[in-house]
């Protein structure tokens, strides 16, 4: 188990992290969220031992994690980190980054698990092309794929496909949160898309300013944000009398007490949003059809 207990760091005598804790068992995953700046990076690097914590401990299972000023040589074999910026050999191809640290005594067996990895980021076909050639899509997957090589036990995701077109994201996405529950592999992920977490992640982690505004399951967070942070990470929401409601809650009716002013309508595929004043509030909600600029419509609030 990861164990993050009271863990600050400052950085130039600015507080970028303020007593923040977390466990995550193996085979669990944390998904760790909040604007940009709001100290997720700074928190992976630490969990790392890329950087010394000003205050607290970071224990996997009884190991303490420990900083530059306590370990000479950054890292540890049971933990892998894919930075946003990707550690690779642009020059080798990339069936020899993601074998560089698998054994050549069994060279059938390097090459099965290779190939197992290249489907797992459906690379497949690609296994001779030199990594200088890919996209930066394709060089996030070869990242991916050469950290859970030697399967670690635990595994620390910043941005992971935030390089990776549509096409490919979403199966992606269920191929590599599969193989980490699979192989009982834990896993930290910073994250700014909410795909990444309402599905696959255990635990979710609001950070605001350095500091914790909650830690549950994306499901209950998701039906009580209490936050306009939180409800706002998830997508379109409106402020009505100090409680929140995303745009599906709120119905156009025939008739109703609340009257709203339509102010636009964005087209969005199977759906129109539609943006309209509330007594002075501006508030969005899904509804089939375009409506009249101007018009005054009745609403229903869902919960």
């Amino acid at each position: 188990m990861l164990s993050i207990t009271n863990v600050s760091f400052r950085y130039n005598e600015r507080a970028v992290l303020n007593a923040v804790s977390a466990r995550v068992h193996s085979g669990d995953c944390l998904a760790i969220v909040g604007e940009s700046g709001s100290g997720k990076s700074t928190l992976l690097k630490l969990i790392f031992g890329q950087m010394d914590v000003d205050g607290g401990t970071i224990f996997w299972k009884d190991q303490a994690i420990l900083g530059p000023k306590n370990k000479l040589v950054v890292g540890h074999d049971f933990m892998k980190y894919v930075a946003q910026e990707f550690d690779l050999m642009p020059y080798t191809s990339v069936f020899e980054n993601i074998g560089d640290h698998l054994s050549n005594f069994y060279p059938d067996e390097k090459k099965a698990r290779v190939k197992e990895l290249i489907e797992v980021v459906e690379l497949e076909g690609f296994e001779n092309t030199k990594v200088q050639f890919l996209s930066g899509g394709q060089k996030q997957r070869v990242a991916l794929a050469r950290a859970i090589a030697k399967r670690p036990e635990i595994i620390l995701l910043d941005e992971p496909f935030s390089h990776i077109d549509n096409f490919k994201k979403q199966s992606l996405r269920r191929n590599l949160f599969d193989y980490l529950k699979t192989n009982n592999i834990a896993c930290v992920l910073a994250t700014h898309d909410k795909n990444d977490v309402l599905s696959f992640a255990d635990q979710m982690m609001v950070l605001h300013g350095g500091s914790v505004l909650v830690t549950e399951s994306p499901s209950n967070i998701y039906s009580d944000p209490r936050h306009p942070l939180v409800a706002a990470f998830f997508g379109e929401y409106s402020n009505i009398n100090g409680e929140f409601y995303y745009a599906h809650q709120i119905t156009l009716v025939d008739d109703s007490l609340l009257k709203a002013t339509v102010k636009h309508s964005f087209y969005k595929g199977h759906y129109y949003l539609i943006e309209a004043d509330l007594n002075g509030v501006l508030v969005c909600f899904k509804n089939a059809t375009a409506l009249k600029e101007g018009s005054v419509v009745s609403l229903t609030l869902k919960r």
